[in-house]
């Protein structure tokens, strides 16, 4: 439990899509070790949302299925592609005929994050087919972070053409069925480690 603690304080605290234009590192001791105990957690739970049609969405519309989620927004110009890059490699290494999660993203920027945008940015072509995208108010995004432990700090950037940009976590959630935390993973982890951690949980068709 006390690697357990050390680890997921090093999660907090980690932050990109800064002008730094990197991920910070975060040292893991190796999923397998930990790919139970991370269930442990007390992360998840209610939020009200819109998707990407508009629609209000909650976490019961979620229920019934696993789903993999992270916290990022549409302009992010490194982290955040090189999560979806772990999570579609992962979707990809799962055995045939295991149920795949279903993919969510969580957006920190409802200014630009229109609905109408993430319609755009989840229905790319390379990104899972019934992939989910979440924005709102400044209010309820906030409150579903917390759920979390999802930390986020704007950051503007006058000089770039994006004018704006968020340094936040990057953790990567694994909830079941029951929208319970099962596990998460680190942006360190590679696909290989996840879809690994994943066969542990997820049903089979």
């Amino acid at each position: 439990m006390k690697r357990l603690l050390i680890l997921t304080s090093a999660l907090i605290l980690a932050t990109s899509c800064g002008e730094g234009g990197q991920p910070s590192g975060v040292m893991s001791s190796g999923p397998q070790e930990t790919c139970y105990s991370r269930g442990e957690l007390d992360w998840g739970g209610p939020f009200e949302l819109i998707n990407q049609d508009g629609a209000t969405m909650t976490e019961a519309d979620l229920k019934g299925r696993y789903s993999i989620m992270f916290f990022g927004f549409t302009e992010c110009p490194d982290a955040c592609p090189i999560i979806m890059q772990k999570i579609i490699y992962a979707l990809d290494t799962l055995p045939e005929g295991m149920q795949k999660p279903r993919a969510v993203m969580i957006s920190f920027d409802p200014e630009r994050d229109t609905p109408e945008k993430l319609k755009d940015y989840v229905e790319n072509e390379f990104f899972p087919d019934d992939m989910v995208g979440l924005t709102g108010s400044d209010d309820a995004i906030a409150a579903a972070a917390e759920e979390f432990q999802a930390k986020y700090f704007r950051t503007d950037q006058r000089d770039s053409a994006i004018g704006y940009s968020f340094d936040h976590t990057t953790a990567i959630y694994l909830m079941d069925e029951n929208w319970e935390l099962k596990s998460f993973f680190l942006p360190t982890q590679n696909p290989n480690e996840m879809a690994e951690c994943m066969q542990n949980f997820l049903p089979t068709s």
